[in-house]
C-alpha cells in the first residue's frame, strides 16, 4: 500500500472510530429511556438528557482520537497550525468563519421547528447550572468546534482528498458527522456544508471552527434564555 492509501486509511479509520463510539453511546443513551408511544423524536430527545455524562464521554473520545490525527500531520511533515490558520489570511479566515456562523444560526433555527413534533414523553430540558454551562462550552464550542473540524475537515481534505477526489472525500467524512449528530435530524449535515464551504473558501480550518464552535455556543446560550 503507498503512503497516500495508507494515510487515507488511517484518517477513515480514526474518523469513523470516533462516529461509531459516540453514535453508539447515543443510541443507548435513547434507547435506555424507550416507553410506549414515544416517536422518534420524543426518543432522541434523551441522546443528551445527563449533560455532564454527555458531554464528558464527547470530550473524552475526541481528545483520545486527536493524538492519531495530530501525529499523521507531524508523519507527512504538514504544519497542522499552519492548516488551521496563517498570519497573513488570518483576517479573512475570522471573516468567513462569522459569514458561517450567521449561516449555521438561520439553519439551526429552522431546524428547531421539528421538535414541535415532540410530546409529552420527551425528555424535560434540565437546568441550566454554571458548572455545566462551563462543561457545555468546552465540549461543545472549543473541543467539538476545534477538534471535530481537525477529523472530519482536515483529514478529509488533506489525506483522503489526495486518493478519492477532495469533494468526495469532504462529503463522505460529513456523512459520518452527520452520523454522530443523527439525533439532530440533519442539522449536521447543513452545518458540514457550511464547514466545508468556509474551509474550502479559505483554506484554513479556522474559518470553519468558528463557525462549527459559534454555533454551539450559541445554541447553549439559547437553552439557558429558553429555559430560564
Amino acid at each position: 500500500m503507498d503512503t497516500r492509501k495508507s494515510n487515507a486509511t488511517r484518517a477513515i479509520a480514526i474518523t469513523t472510530a470516533l462516529t461509531l463510539f459516540v453514535t453508539g453511546f447515543e443510541i443507548f443513551m435513547a434507547y435506555t429511556h424507550y416507553e410506549p408511544g414515544m416517536n422518534f423524536i420524543d426518543i432522541a430527545s434523551y441522546v443528551a438528557s445527563n449533560r455532564y455524562f454527555y458531554y464528558l464521554v464527547l470530550i473524552a473520545a475526541n481528545m483520545i482520537l486527536l493524538p492519531g490525527a495530530v501525529l499523521l500531520f507531524k508523519e507527512n511533515g504538514i504544519s497542522l497550525k499552519q492548516e488551521i490558520s496563517e498570519k497573513k489570511t488570518i483576517g479573512k479566515d475570522i471573516l468567513i468563519g462569522i459569514i458561517g456562523l450567521a449561516l449555521a444560526g438561520i439553519s439551526e433555527l429552522l431546524s428547531t421547528l421539528i421538535y414541535r413534533g415532540q410530546t409529552d414523553l420527551a425528555a424535560k430540558p434540565a437546568p441550566q447550572s454554571v458548572g455545566l454551562l462551563i462543561m457545555g462550552f468546552i465540549a461543545l464550542g472549543l473541543v467539538s468546534g476545534i477538534v471535530k473540524e481537525i477529523l472530519f475537515r482536515g483529514l478529509a481534505k488533506v489525506f483522503c482528498g489526495q486518493v478519492m477526489g477532495e469533494m468526495t472525500a469532504l462529503i463522505l467524512f460529513n456523512v459520518l458527522f452527520t452520523m454522530l449528530d443523527w439525533y439532530n435530524f440533519g442539522f449536521s449535515f447543513v452545518l458540514g456544508l457550511i464547514c466545508i464551504w468556509a474551509y474550502k473558501k479559505t483554506g484554513h480550518l479556522l474559518a470553519p471552527m468558528i463557525a462549527h464552535g459559534g454555533v454551539n455556543i450559541a445554541s447553549l446560550i439559547y437553552l439557558v434564555l429558553v429555559n430560564k
